[in-house]
């Protein structure tokens, strides 16, 4: 599973060098211009890390962290600043900020930070993935005790499925990506199960 970096800067030439700068390093990089765009990329199975600036026009970064933890409190977000004082960044840690870096952050110390925060991630979804198909694999077992294997793997796939875009309403990229499959995969499997994904979407 490749990492995600969610990457938010009202600053379009910041946006533009640090975008490169990650994905020379290998990283699936999605800019954001303001809070608004960023929080349509974010669900409880983000598989990645948020990196944001603090002053942006509308809602700022603390916002921006604050909705990011109310979605997924294990979620690592990293805080910039171009104004680095010790309050800011006391706030930033007390307010759940996994890491801050003042601006302009050398690219190797914001990699760094970002390896940090995606190793993290990997084990806390890995950890739910293996507690999700446990859930899963026991419902089956209760329910439908008398079925075959291959039918009892069916039912745990497609438990796993709609689970995914349950927690995301709906959106196949974010349920793909928390259920560790290439989007192509899983709408393969959406229409080998017959689900669809606006029935997840709780309008």
């Amino acid at each position: 599973m490749s990492c995600r970096v969610l990457f938010v800067d009202d600053d379009s030439d910041v946006r533009e060098a640090i975008g490169q700068s990650l994905e020379l390093a290998g990283y699936d990089v999605t800019l954001c211009r303001a809070f608004i765009e960023a929080t349509d990329h974010i669900g409880p199975g983000f598989a990645g890390v948020v990196v944001t600036d603090v002053r942006m026009p509308g809602k700022d970064g603390f916002a921006l962290l604050e909705r990011c933890l109310k979605i997924d409190r294990d979620l690592p977000v990293i805080v910039l600043t171009g104004e680095g004082d010790i309050p800011m960044a006391v706030q930033a840690m007390n307010a759940g900020a996994y890491d801050f870096l003042e601006k302009p952050c050398p690219p190797k110390q914001l990699l760094a930070a970002i390896a940090r925060g995606w190793e993290k991630r990997t084990l806390v979804l890995e950890n739910r993935r293996l507690k999700a198909e446990r859930d899963a694999v026991a419902h089956v077992r209760a329910v439908a005790p008398a079925e075959g294997l291959a039918v009892q793997m069916e039912m745990v796939e497609r438990l796993l499925i709609e689970g995914a875009l349950t927690d995301h309403g709906g959106r196949v990229a974010l349920a793909a990506d928390a259920l560790g499959l290439p989007r192509k995969t899983l709408y393969d499997k959406l229409k080998r199960h017959g689900l669809e994904p606006g029935a997840f979407r709780g309008e």
